[in-house]
């Protein structure tokens, strides 16, 4: 692992308090009954599905610390295992969106389908990308670093609306203006050591994309 990068894990210990944070209100407050009228985007209760997601991104929180941790500690092997884990856990984490992106299709605002939509495109996108360029650590490890913006999006969204109450429209574009920040900050900090800064410019330019279609369409 690159030495600039090797408290990666560390840092994506970040996620479980921000994740903790995001979804108290809409979800962990609920504990143990979850009977509220209160889950995100759909406004609906929590069903056996939302339980289901839930769980499958924490697994996925956990992988992404793991595996840098790993590679840090010397467990190469340990790594590639629990990377080919990853095949089958990805995909179960993408089709846990479909029943999310059901409901908000038949509540009051189907348009904000868009965001469940675009966040697993993203996620797809740079999960795809790392896979493909495996036996390159540098590009394999900055498409994993993107997967992680895509799961920063809608936590950080969350927060905002409902923690901070910020309305939904600027919540989501401060929540791009905060990943932007990330994105433009690890291009310089890799420019700065002549490191492969490439992945985050297409990691930005994905970004850039799903801002552009959020505000032509909401």
């Amino acid at each position: 692992m690159e030495k600039a990068y090797r408290n990666t894990g560390y840092v994506m210990l970040l996620l479980i308090a921000l994740v903790g944070f995001g979804f108290y209100k809409t979800y962990f407050s609920q504990f143990p009954d979850f009977t509220e009228n209160s889950t995100s985007l759909s406004h609906s209760r929590v069903t056996i599905f939302d339980h289901l997601h839930a769980a499958l991104a924490a697994l996925w929180i956990l992988f992404l610390i793991s595996q840098p941790l790993l590679i840090r500690y010397g467990k190469s092997k340990i790594h590639r295992t629990t990377g080919k884990i990853s095949y089958f856990l990805f995909p179960l984490l993408i089709l846990s969106f479909i029943p999310l992106i059901l409901r908000i299709l038949h509540s009051k605002y189907p348009i904000l389908a868009y965001l469940p939509i675009a966040d697993g495109t993203l996620l797809i996108l740079f999960y795809s990308l790392a896979v493909y360029n495996r036996k390159d650590t540098s590009r394999h490890m900055r498409y994993m670093i993107g997967t992680a913006t895509a799961l920063l999006g809608p936590t950080l969204g969350r927060i905002g609306h409902n923690l901070i109450g910020l309305q939904p429209h600027v919540t989501q574009n401060t929540q791009y203006g905060i990943i932007y920040l990330i994105l433009i900050g690890l291009i310089f900090f890799d420019r700065k050591h002549g490191k492969n800064f490439r992945p985050y410019i297409l990691i930005l330019g994905a970004w850039t994309i799903h801002l552009t279609v959020y505000n032509i369409l909401l």
